[in-house]
């Protein structure tokens, strides 16, 4: 039986790769955003998520026309991923991002816990580990970054997502739900990878990435794993490809640009800084696009 997912954000820069990645695998997806969707098979209803009214509405409707033509209200969905938000600092005023992307989060896991949709997805971010959008120059406080570091961003954008991932687990604990934020990389689309040369040439620029990325369509393959892999409760996972993004091997890389952070275990060959370990070892995640295929 196909599965029905709303998915908030599906016009941004993530999600216009993620929703046809999903569509392909056979999803039923209603885009919920404020602006379109152009993919085939995928309506997008216009809605602010940060209006509680409006999250219940959008996940309660028909996606479509055609839906009226079954002969009945629509059924309970099967999964929510929640993308929408203001994508970073300096978009808006900082009390803007902030208060926009908790609420709506708040929001859409009310709205779809009460409901009864017991899986939901949503975009937390690399920024949490505070270096990304950090006053000067801060250093992690070891590598790898996994998901049990001590998070502490001091900007609204990071601070909005460490919020997010305290009202999942709330409402995961309150509700039995699969929640599963997802901290995620720099996001790259298939256009942008002749940026990599400058990244090589000038590898410090990357620090606040911690060098490491997500390709956009291999996001889309970890959305997908997410869906499929009940029963794991509240779970945070890095959402980021394999390898880290400079000439050098990692632990030979580190050691010689940033000496004083420590290493909390030993870092093999290309492994990112940003570890993805466990989608690997819990969703199976398997890297489709390696940077060095495409630079």
């Amino acid at each position: 039986m196909t599965k029905r997912i709303v998915f908030t954000g599906g016009s941004g820069k993530a999600g216009k790769h993620v929703v046809p990645w999903l569509k392909a695998k056979g999803y039923d997806i209603l885009n919920v955003d404020l602006k379109p969707l152009d993919c085939p098979g995928v309506n997008t209803l216009i809605a602010d998520v940060t209006d509680s009214g409006q999250v219940f509405n959008a996940l309660s409707m028909h996606f479509g026309f055609e839906g009226y033509d079954k002969g009945q209200v629509p059924g309970k969905l099967d999964a929510v991923v929640h993308f929408a938000a203001v994508p970073r600092v300096l978009i808006n005023p900082d009390n803007t991002t902030f208060a926009v992307n908790t609420i709506s989060t708040y929001n859409v896991i009310e709205a779809a816990m009460k409901l009864g949709i017991r899986k939901v997805i949503i975009a937390s971010s690399e920024t949490t580990y505070g270096v990304c959008f950090a006053e000067g120059d801060k250093d992690y406080h070891h590598f790898p970054l996994e998901e049990d570091y001590d998070i502490d961003p001091m900007d609204s954008y990071g601070l909005s997502k460490l919020v997010n991932e305290k009202t999942a687990k709330a409402f995961a604990m309150r509700y039995g739900a699969d929640i599963y934020a997802l901290r995620i990389g720099n996001v790259i689309e298939p256009h942008e990878y002749p940026m990599f040369r400058g990244f090589l040439e000038k590898p410090m620029t990357r620090k606040r990435n911690a060098w490491s990325y997500i390709d956009a369509r291999d996001l889309g393959q970890i959305v997908h794993l997410c869906i499929e892999k009940d029963g794991l409760g509240f779970q945070v996972f890095n959402a980021v490809n394999d390898t880290i993004t400079t000439k050098e091997p990692t632990a030979e890389f580190l050691k010689k640009h940033v000496p004083q952070i420590p290493l909390k275990r030993e870092m093999k060959g290309n492994e990112a800084p940003l570890s993805n370990a466990k989608i690997r070892e819990v969703l199976g995640f398997r890297e489709e696009h390696d940077w060095r295929k495409y630079v």
